[in-house]
């Protein structure tokens, strides 16, 4: 065989046994689709609200006027600086309605997995038919509910329902049933330990990765939380940051020229962004740390 039939063999095998090639350039395109509108963000949150519209250099790319400091400013004392209140309110539903969330999840996860009791089949299947059902169509009987026990425009009329997740509770019992054995919570009592000693100390940090996943999902789901507080609270002073940004659109889409604030809008979404990627950087080390933790005690 002459070196030059040899070199174009030696390339074709290179070729052939490279087929990351393509799933590196999906994942490149796939990233740069997802990134763009976050691009796109941090860009017009630094311009003016003139230089939203007139910008210099386009709309995906900095003005020649930096106004990012500004328009902070601007967020603490439009309207008496009301949007820190509504991030303050984001952040008091999505942790207490998160962590409250989380551990009726667990509890009941645990409790559907690892005992028996009457009716267990059936009430597991009612939750699993409140999965088909969309949060939006329970939102009207949410407000008639609240308006009869007289909770509408309170924090309660956010919170109570958050701490209802059907999802979490599935995803609970099916980690319980498949990555904890019963043969070590038998082994426990064996030694004397009682359920409540059991399940903190045995079977609690075999289910880190779990927990983590539905406090994640949990807060971000109260964080984006939209529909329901719309309906159930009429008092500025309740909004979540997701309410609230959306009645500052409506009064810039409906408005004067005195009240048109996109750059407020702009600058206000993205600050509102940061906790939930803080919320992911700081869970996941816990989520993998647990993993690796479930994997060795398995």
């Amino acid at each position: 065989m002459s070196a030059i039939e040899h070199s174009g063999k030696h390339a074709g095998s290179h070729i052939r046994g490279n087929p990351r090639v393509f799933t590196y350039v999906v994942l490149i395109v796939c990233c740069c689709y997802f990134l763009l509108p976050v691009w796109w963000l941090v860009v017009a949150s630094t311009k003016t609200n003139g230089g939203l519209f007139n910008g210099s250099h386009g709309s995906m790319w900095f003005d020649s006027t930096m106004a990012f400091w500004d328009n902070i400013k601007q967020l603490g004392t439009y309207q008496d600086g009301v949007y820190w209140r509504w991030i303050a309110n984001s952040l008091l539903y999505a942790l207490v309605g998160g962590f409250g969330a989380t551990t009726v999840s667990v509890m009941a996860g645990y409790g559907f997995a690892k005992y028996r009791f009457r009716g267990k089949k059936t009430y597991f299947n009612i939750i699993l038919g409140a999965l088909m059902i969309p949060a939006t169509a329970l939102v009207i009987p949410t407000f008639l509910l609240m308006s009869d026990i007289n909770m509408t425009d309170t924090y309660w009329a956010v919170l109570l329902p958050l701490m209802l997740n059907p999802f979490g509770v599935y995803l609970m019992r099916i980690y319980c049933s498949e990555s904890l054995p019963d043969e070590m919570i038998e082994a426990a009592r064996v030694d004397g330990s009682g359920e409540f000693r059991t399940f903190f100390q045995v079977s609690l940090p075999i289910m880190t990765p779990a927990i983590t996943t539905v406090f994640l999902l949990s807060i971000v789901g109260a964080w984006n939380n939209f529909f329901l507080p719309s309906v159930v609270l009429t008092n500025p002073n309740l909004f979540p940051i997701t309410v609230g940004l959306s009645q500052w659109q409506t009064r810039s889409t409906a408005g004067s020229a005195s009240e048109q604030i996109w750059n407020l809008l702009t600058s206000g979404s993205l600050i509102s962004v940061i906790p939930m990627v803080l919320a992911f950087i700081f869970l996941q080390r816990y989520w993998v740390g647990g993993l690796a933790a479930g994997s060795v005690k398995a």
